[in-house]
């Protein structure tokens, strides 16, 4: 256990390297956890290359789930192997936002295996900012939640884009019987939104992604909540250019939906789907989309329309998860679509990047 391998990134690369690096040594308040899986996300390769990673050399991956194999001096209430997923959002567990459950506001925010956004000191992220795709991190032992035994390493690790949908959810303020329109459906926080929205009291969803095919995929996880589908490859070719999106939704749903679940990372579907919703609706953007909205603050204004940004769970989301999966209220399974060996990392995030075949949720399993 003096050696492990770790899928790492390395300055002036925008690649992942396997490297044999020495197993961390836990310090008086941490643990150690053997990696059983590790979620993957796309968008940490992107941030790579913006250059958001403050520590190079780091071991990437912000989603870990496994047994606990050491505890500090200093750590009380957790055995050693324990099953548990980490949770991998820094905060200083001090201020304002940490204390109302708006952790992931606070401005020491940063993620293990991930970026860190502010510019203020991140003495948390200097220390833990090796992330999970390894066979073992070491975490602070309060960023470890246990895991319920009815629940697989895998969705344990993808728990954390699971919260991410229930923190888009709380945000949109639905009413009870609520239209949802859910786009970028058939990605992983599409699907995740999907699955949980019936705990939400959403009564119809209107699914929007690029492929009929890929949203038919889709449209079972909705269960018994009535299901419609918008596929952009169906629309007319002029449609960014003519509203085609805002149309299809409005001749769907009429009087308008009550909110948008936006998941898009570009072009002019964001605003075309806010152009869709009914009077005092909410669009929630989670998908970092750089494209400016189209339409004239007058028309939000007029509509009472809430415009609601939020970039990840807090502490009480992901708890929040682990209580409907531990219970059995919620089934995750088959939401993990695809499974890769670690020496596989770098494939595994090509196909996620590329989408040349329909990925849910992917998991890396050391």
């Amino acid at each position: 256990m003096t050696t492990m391998l770790a899928a790492r990134a390395q300055k002036g690369s925008t690649a992942l390297h396997l490297d044999k690096i020495a197993t961390p040594e836990p310090g008086p308040y941490d643990v150690l956890v053997k990696v059983a899986s590790a979620g993957l996300a796309p968008g940490m390769m992107t941030l790579l290359a913006q250059g958001a990673f403050k520590h190079l050399p780091t071991t990437l991956g912000h989603e870990a789930a496994g047994n606990v194999v050491a505890v500090g001096t200093e750590v009380e209430g957790i055995d050693a192997d324990a099953r548990v997923r980490v949770h991998p959002n820094l905060n200083c567990r001090t201020c304002g936002y940490c204390r109302s459950d708006r952790d992931m506001m606070c401005p020491q925010q940063a993620m293990i295996g991930h970026a860190a956004f502010g510019d203020v000191p991140m003495p948390l992220y200097d220390r833990y900012h090796d992330g999970g795709l390894a066979e073992y991190i070491r975490v602070p032992h309060w960023l470890v939640d246990p895991l319920p035994d009815n629940v697989s390493f895998d969705v344990g690790a993808k728990a954390h884009d699971l919260a991410n949908a229930i923190r888009a959810l709380k945000c949109a303020d639905l009413p009870l019987g609520a239209t949802l329109v859910v786009t970028a459906a058939t990605g992983t926080m599409g699907t995740a939104t999907v699955k949980l929205a019936r705990h939400f009291g959403v009564s119809r969803l209107v699914l929007v992604g690029r492929s009929a095919e890929r949203l038919a995929a889709v449209q079972p996880l909705a269960g018994d909540v009535r299901t419609d589908c918008v596929a952009l490859e169906e629309l007319p070719a002029n449609w960014a250019e003519e509203g085609g999106l805002t149309r299809a939704l409005r001749a769907l749903v009429p009087q308008g939906a009550d909110a948008v679940l936006d998941f898009v990372p570009d072009g002019p579907a964001t605003s075309q789907a806010l152009a869709a919703l009914a009077t005092g609706g909410s669009l929630v953007h989670m998908g970092a989309n750089r494209r400016p909205l189209m339409l004239p603050m007058a028309a939000v204004m007029v509509n009472c329309w809430r415009i609601v940004g939020t970039r990840a769970c807090t502490r009480t989301d992901a708890r929040e998860v682990l209580t409907l999966l531990g219970q059995g209220a919620l089934d995750a399974e088959e939401l993990i679509t695809h499974r890769y060996p670690l020496a596989e990392a770098n494939e595994a995030v090509a196909a996620l990047r590329n989408r040349t075949e329909p990925i849910w949720m992917a998991v890396v399993n050391p």
